[in-house]
């Protein structure tokens, strides 16, 4: 993988992150719980909404959209099994 490759997938996981916490928990994680949560929840994005037949547009908006919608499942989840 390009070095370029790793810095936009910092990136969107950093935005993904951030708007996952300001819409779920209020706040964000820190820049690396951000960029963390922001990469996990593309993948689980990546495998779950073409699964449920959702399919978000293409290009860096569409990967940022992806990644939230992933994020907010991920905090979601943790905090079901956190309680």
């Amino acid at each position: 993988m390009a070095l370029e490759g790793i810095i936009i997938w910092l990136i969107i996981g950093a935005i993904a992150g951030w708007l996952a916490g300001q819409i779920i928990a209020g706040g964000g994680f820190g820049l690396v719980g951000n960029v963390v949560l922001g990469i996990i929840g593309a993948v689980v994005a990546g495998w779950l909404l073409p699964r449920l037949g959702l399919y978000i547009g293409g290009g860096l908006l569409g990967d940022i959209i992806n990644a939230t919608i992933g994020a907010l499942i991920v905090i979601f989840i943790l905090r079901l099994v956190a309680r």
